[in-house]
């Protein structure tokens, strides 16, 4: 159940995050030229709406950067550690998939293939790699110190003695989650596209390779292990300093 959880979940965030992008970006959608507010918030509302419909399954982590995080601090067991990321990696790809389906018409009047790459995966806007992969570290730190910072809060909610703990983690905690996505999005997301999330990446990336997009040009595989590799280190570092600050 928690694998099949985490398929969805990912592929949920994929679809809906995706599908914001490539409503902004590609030519004939009715959101095109939105902006990058619009998507910015598209994604934070993927990530809530994922972690809404499967965190009481699979605790939502949907996010190999997360499950790397919780599991260094042992918050997770490391014996499920493969099995979350395989079901990421898929749910990424599945979303993906959907995402190419629901805008089925427009990639052919959309010309530029790296436009129609960028609904799939990210592309840094200045290509420095070193830079680069500093950015997505700082980025999924952020992440993850911050969603743990607001699980710590779920202990502490009690009114008169009625726990709210329960209320706190299935009503405002994924909505919370989502907004500090919105907000890394808005202030970090400028340099690299904010993958923030190996799996977002890596599974649409292979999806755009895949499917018959016409005139798509390359998936850019000399930067993917950016996205990839940056998160993993970052979401470790983020848990692990959470940890040390605050020993919880």
């Amino acid at each position: 159940m928690v694998y099949l959880a985490e398929i969805v979940g990912t592929a949920i965030l994929t679809l809906l995050g995706g599908g914001v992008v490539a409503g902004v970006t590609l030519n004939r959608s009715k959101a095109h030229n939105g902006g990058w507010i619009v998507i910015t918030f598209g994604w934070g509302m993927a990530v809530a709406m994922a972690v809404y419909v499967v965190g009481q399954y699979s605790g939502a982590h949907i996010n190999p950067a997360v499950t790397l995080g919780m599991a260094s601090i042992g918050e997770f067991s490391w014996t499920m550690v493969p099995g979350y990321l395989a079901a990421q990696m898929l749910g990424a790809f599945l979303g993906a998939v959907l995402v190419y389906l629901a805008y089925l018409p427009h990639w052919e009047v959309t010309e530029d293939p790296g436009t129609k790459l960028g609904v799939f995966s990210t592309a840094p806007e200045v290509r420095n790699l070193p830079a680069n992969f500093v950015t997505e570290v700082i980025g999924t730190f952020m992440l993850v110190f911050g969603i743990l910072g607001i699980n710590a809060n779920e202990t502490e909610m009690t009114d008169g003695g009625v726990d709210l703990s329960s209320l706190f983690a299935t009503g405002f905690a994924p909505l919370l989650v989502g907004l500090l996505v919105f907000a890394i999005g808005l202030s970090l997301g400028g340099p690299t596209g904010y993958a923030i999330n190996p799996a977002r990446d890596l599974g649409p990336r292979i999806a755009h390779a895949i499917l018959p997009i016409p005139g798509k040009g390359s998936s850019d595989w000399g930067y993917s292990w950016i996205p990839v590799v940056a998160p993993a280190v970052g979401g470790v570092l983020g848990a692990l300093t959470f940890r040390s600050l605050f020993g919880v």
